[in-house]
């Protein structure tokens, strides 16, 4: 029940960002002289290292659903023997892997201020930072998801299909997040 309410809740989600790439075309087909001087501010080498990290992060995401699937919340061995690795340590990782995404996203928006850009500054401005900050607003909400449910396993005084079907559709946010921003580089980052 868990997993088809999740669903049905990230197809709406879906939905919101359509509504962001609808906006995001719309002000791209009516300003296109003021699109390219915006553009070429943008730093694609910084952009696609942030993005490769954020990807990687479902990788390890789903690493740390396989560990739960086997109802092992924690590493078995050393901390080198990531085949021996639990849930906790996979979604631990990916947490850094996002808060990485986040900083970066940050550091980002702190260089395009430096260059004038800003929400306020022209309609690139604005659709920039709604959909990119709409979307880093959904990663940190994935990030208090990893840590509730990392905190969780611990608290649990047996970890069993309960805690394993939180940590699954938890992945199902994650992968979704990760999903939408390949979207939103292409768009923005790649398609100038």
């Amino acid at each position: 029940m868990v997993s088809v309410g999740t669903v049905v809740w990230l197809s709406s989600e879906l939905m919101f960002f359509a509504g962001l790439f609808a906006m995001y075309f719309t002000l791209r087909s009516t300003s296109g002289q003021m699109w390219a001087e915006e553009t070429a501010k943008l730093n694609f080498p910084f952009a696609l290292v942030n993005t490769i990290v954020l990807v990687a992060s479902s990788f390890t995401c789903q690493m740390g659903v396989f560990a739960a699937e086997r109802l092992q919340p924690r590493k078995t061995g050393g901390p080198f023997q990531f085949v021996r690795w639990g849930m906790n340590e996979w979604f631990t990782l990916t947490f850094i892997m996002g808060a990485f995404f986040v900083a970066g996203q940050t550091t980002e928006y702190a260089m395009l201020v430096s260059e004038h850009v800003s929400l306020s500054s022209n309609a690139y401005g604005s659709a920039f930072y709604i959909t990119t900050g709409f979307h880093g607003l959904h990663v940190i909400g994935g990030l208090i998801a990893f840590l509730f449910i990392i905190g969780r396993s611990f608290a649990a005084k047996k970890f069993g299909h309960f805690e394993a079907t939180s940590a699954i559709v938890t992945s199902y946010y994650w992968h979704f997040v990760d999903v939408v921003w390949i979207g939103l580089f292409l768009v923005i980052y790649v398609l100038k």
